[in-house]
């Protein structure tokens, strides 16, 4: 991918920190958060965000747009899910996620912080 490619290109206005190797972009919409997550290739929460978090597996709701890449979802029960750019993605907490393939996983989000499942609406935890 290009430096010119305006999905990677610099967000305005955003707050820019890179976390277990994931670029993350956030930006204010109100009482909204919008990111941009570019996940790398070989990316495997469990692997690189687990030591950093403190948690068996990622609490926190995702809800969004997976814009490209390939992503691999596994819930506590087994349960596994791909998700292929380009896709809207809602993701409950308790997962495992990595990225498949050799292209890195690109993801809007948006959240509201600790209170993401409350106000979108999404599940608290994953059932079939």
């Amino acid at each position: 991918m290009s430096a010119k490619d305006p999905l990677l290109k610099a967000l305005k206005g955003a707050e820019s920190r890179e976390i277990g190797g994931v670029r993350l972009e956030v930006v204010r919409a109100g009482d909204c958060r919008v990111k941009r997550m570019i996940y790398p290739p070989g990316f495997q929460w469990s692997k690189n965000m687990k030591p950093i978090v403190g948690t068996d597996l990622c609490m926190h709701a995702h809800v969004g747009f997976l814009a490209r890449g390939h992503v691999r979802i596994r819930y506590a029960d087994g349960c596994t899910v791909d998700l292929t750019a380009p896709e809207v993605i809602s993701i409950d907490p308790g997962h495992d996620g990595s990225v498949i393939g050799d292209e890195p996983a690109v993801v809007i989000e948006f959240d509201f912080e600790r209170e993401t499942v409350k106000r979108l609406g999404v599940a608290g935890k994953h059932a079939h």
